[in-house]
């Protein structure tokens, strides 16, 4: 399999993961009034719930075959399995964004205690992910040792001699 497979497929997988969830969770509006009539933290996007659940249903297809492909190059040996380090957290980040948006784009009456929750204590957890991600990929570019599965992803990791 060609890297630029790979990093496509970890572009698929990490991409597709917050559309997925923001598209499959719906608008988590307060039950019995109208649109117009509920408080909201943020506004939330003009798209129809069913437009969103198609967005959503094909970006975890998209996901879901990226997971595919990387999971099948691990196995086989053409994608560094320490590249997940990498690829885990950004997954849990986009699932983070994807529900996030919807809870802060929530309706409901009076103050949205949610969002407020959601950026005290979701904001470290996705900072600390993204710092994690950063932090293991650039520690796997920069390495120049071999790793003892064989196989890289985009050419980033040395093979060893």
């Amino acid at each position: 399999m060609k890297n630029r497979g790979i990093v496509a497929a970890g572009a698929a997988l990490v991409g597709g993961m917050p559309v997925a969830a923001w598209g499959l969770m719906g608008q988590q509006n307060h039950d019995g009034l109208p649109a117009s009539e509920l408080d909201y933290a943020f506004q939330p996007w003009d798209i129809g719930d069913g437009v969103a659940a198609v967005a959503g249903g094909l970006a975890l297809v998209l996901a879901a075959a990226g997971a595919a492909v990387l999971v099948r190059g691990t196995l086989r040996g053409t994608m560094d399995r320490r590249w997940w380090g990498v690829l885990g957290p950004l997954v849990v980040l986009g699932l983070m964004a994807g529900v996030g948006w919807r809870i802060l784009t929530a309706g409901g009456i009076g103050a949205n205690i949610g969002a407020g929750l959601l950026i005290i204590f979701g904001t470290p957890v996705a900072a600390g992910l993204l710092l994690w991600a950063l932090a293991w990929a650039f520690w796997l570019v920069t390495q120049r040792h071999g790793h003892e599965n064989g196989g890289d992803m985009g050419r980033i990791a040395s093979r060893g001699v």
